[in-house]
């Protein structure tokens, strides 16, 4: 379950860090005080979703392995 989580997560994190560096280019005098492929920008945003879908796929996981199998498919 976390796996699928996070290989969903990563194809998304490099797909969207693909994209801004080719929009970057377009945008680059909108951009103020930043240069168009910052480094610390493009670190930042990734780790930060990184960490935010992996709380989101660590709780449900955690529940699901704490249920014993036999009670959910009696309960159904």
């Amino acid at each position: 379950m976390l796996r699928q989580g996070l290989a969903v997560t990563a194809a998304g994190l490099v797909l969207g860090l693909a994209g801004a560096a080719a929009v970057t280019r377009l945008l680059e005098r909108l951009l103020f005080g930043v240069t168009p492929l910052d480094a610390v920008a493009f670190a930042a945003a990734p780790l930060l979703l990184l960490a935010v879908a992996l709380a989101a796929c660590v709780v449900p996981a955690r529940r699901a392995a704490a249920v014993d199998p036999t009670e959910a498919l009696r309960s159904e």
